[in-house]
C-alpha cells in the first residue's frame, strides 16, 4: 500500500469512495468536498494499491486559545480494502499531520453504530466525550471521541 497528500487529481477517485460509503442523506456533497480538500488548515491522506485508490482520511485544525485543535473529518476505506490496515494506517498519518501543525488534542464523531471504527479508535488511544445525539441525519446519534496528542517522529520514516 502507498500514501500520499491529496493532489487535485485524486478528487475523481476520492469521491467515487465517497459515493460507495456513504448514501445521501449521509454523503458529504461535492462541494463540501472540495472545501475541505482543499482547506490549507488541513490534510487529505490517500492509500493507493496497484494505482488504484484503497481509501482516504482527511484533518482539519483550528486555533483555540494558542494551540491548534484537530478534527477528523471522516476516514474512508473502500470495502475491497478494509480489515487491512489501511484505517489505522490512514488514522497515523492523519494525526501525524495535526501534530506538524501544532495540535495538542484532536477529536472526532463517529455514527454509534460504527462497531469497527469505534474499535479502531479506541484501540488507537481515544477516549469517548459521551453522545451527540441527532448528530448525523435521521437523527443518528454520533460518540464524540478525543486523544492528545504528543510529539512525535515526522512522517518522513513512516513506510511508503
Amino acid at each position: 500500500m502507498l500514501y500520499h497528500l491529496y493532489k487535485p487529481e485524486d478528487f475523481a477517485a476520492l469521491y467515487a469512495i465517497e459515493e460507495a460509503c456513504f448514501q445521501p442523506p449521509f454523503r458529504f456533497g461535492r462541494r463540501y468536498m472540495r472545501q475541505i480538500v482543499d482547506n490549507p488548515d488541513s490534510a487529505t491522506w490517500i492509500a493507493e494499491q496497484d494505482s488504484r485508490m484503497a481509501g482516504f482520511a482527511i484533518v482539519e485544525w483550528i486555533q483555540d486559545k494558542g494551540a491548534a485543535v484537530a478534527y477528523i473529518q471522516t476516514i474512508e476505506v473502500a470495502a475491497d480494502e478494509r480489515r487491512r490496515g489501511v484505517g489505522g494506517e490512514l488514522l497515523r498519518r492523519v494525526e501525524a499531520s495535526a501534530r506538524a501543525a501544532g495540535a495538542r488534542a484532536i477529536w472526532l464523531h463517529v455514527n454509534v453504530e460504527n462497531s469497527a471504527a469505534i474499535r479502531l479508535y479506541e484501540q488507537s488511544g481515544y477516549a469517548s466525550q459521551g453522545k451527540a445525539e441527532h448528530y448525523y441525519a435521521r437523527n443518528r446519534a454520533a460518540m464524540v471521541y478525543s486523544k492528545p496528542l504528543s510529539a512525535v517522529p515526522s512522517l518522513r520514516n513512516q513506510p511508503r
